[in-house]
């Protein structure tokens, strides 16, 4: 490659590096500094401490085998993450693997590709308020068990509470799940599963052995959609779960309104580096970069 060639790939990245450099690197960089400062009630004061860092696991020394306050909030979060990533997966698979498979249609797949999208034109906060009519204590659900006689008193567990903040979660972020998964399932040459079929294989073994291997790659990029998602949801947890279930990016939020910044920038650093270990690890069973 000449020099010429060399400056002109620099100058045709220059725009990209800009735009990253100024909205992406530069807020995370603000980020990690602040979360080094000190603060008090009514003012934040630059300084280099790793007390906000300390407080966060303040009390967790000597408390094994039990979990202090930010493990167990830490490991809420995470729970929530693998439960509604495992019921995405499956449910986006399935979605996708109809859509590609079973509808020959071109015209049909869009219309159903597009009657799966119709949900995202409202807002998230208007599509998990519907669930309240139908899980409350006198919803749809709990009135129709009642009349049939399935139950004598209401579920109290259907709304305001895990089983509603993991439905409001699969709801809102399957969608993440099945694009990716249906473009790799729409770039597989059907001419290999022609062949297994041709080799004996039943249709279970063209779907482990063709169909989901070749799917990997967007099976990762729906999970990295997923998990950075609702790594950080905090308005569907405090909806769903009544106010009554911790996660993280509650803690961050109750912190950014009593304005104690710095504690929610250490927070949020901590919340940032296990999520890209998750994607790391995640990315090392796959190269994404083939589906991009």
């Amino acid at each position: 490659m000449t020099k010429i060639q060399t400056y002109s790939a620099a100058l045709l990245s220059l725009p990209f590096t800009l735009v990253i450099g100024l909205f992406f690197v530069l807020p995370l960089l603000l980020v990690v500094m602040v979360s080094f400062w000190d603060y008090t009630s009514y003012s934040i004061i630059p300084d280099f401490i790793f007390t906000n860092y300390q407080d966060i696991f303040y009390g967790c020394i000597g408390k094994l085998p039990s979990l202090c306050t930010a493990f167990s909030t830490y490991l809420s979060t995470i729970k929530f993450v693998f439960i509604t990533w495992a019921v995405t997966l499956v449910v986006g698979f399935l979605v996708a693997l109809f859509l590609a498979f079973c509808v020959r249609s071109l015209p049909m797949q869009v219309a159903l590709f597009l009657l799966c999208t119709i949900p995202f034109w409202t807002s998230n906060v208007i599509r998990m308020i519907s669930w309240i009519p139908l899980l409350g204590r006198n919803g749809l659900i709990n009135t129709g068990l009642v009349d049939v006689g399935l139950i004598e008193s209401p579920l109290e567990w259907l709304l305001y509470s895990e089983f509603a903040v993991v439905v409001a979660f699969v709801h809102l972020y399957t969608l993440f799940m099945v694009v990716p998964i249906f473009n790799s399932m729409m770039r597989i040459d059907r001419s290999l599963l022609e062949a297994a079929y041709d080799a004996g294989a039943s249709t279970w073994q063209a779907l482990t052995n063709v169909v989901i291997p070749l799917c990997r790659p967007g099976i990762i990029i729906g999970s990295i959609f997923v998990v950075t998602i609702v790594m950080g949801d905090f308005i569907t947890i405090g909806v769903m779960g009544g106010q009554q279930i911790a996660s993280v990016g509650k803690i961050i939020n109750v912190e950014m309104q009593y304005l104690q910044f710095p504690a929610a920038a250490a927070n949020a650093v901590i919340l940032i580096i296990t999520t890209l270990l998750i994607i790391y690890g995640m990315t090392r069973i796959v190269d994404v970069r083939k589906e991009l």
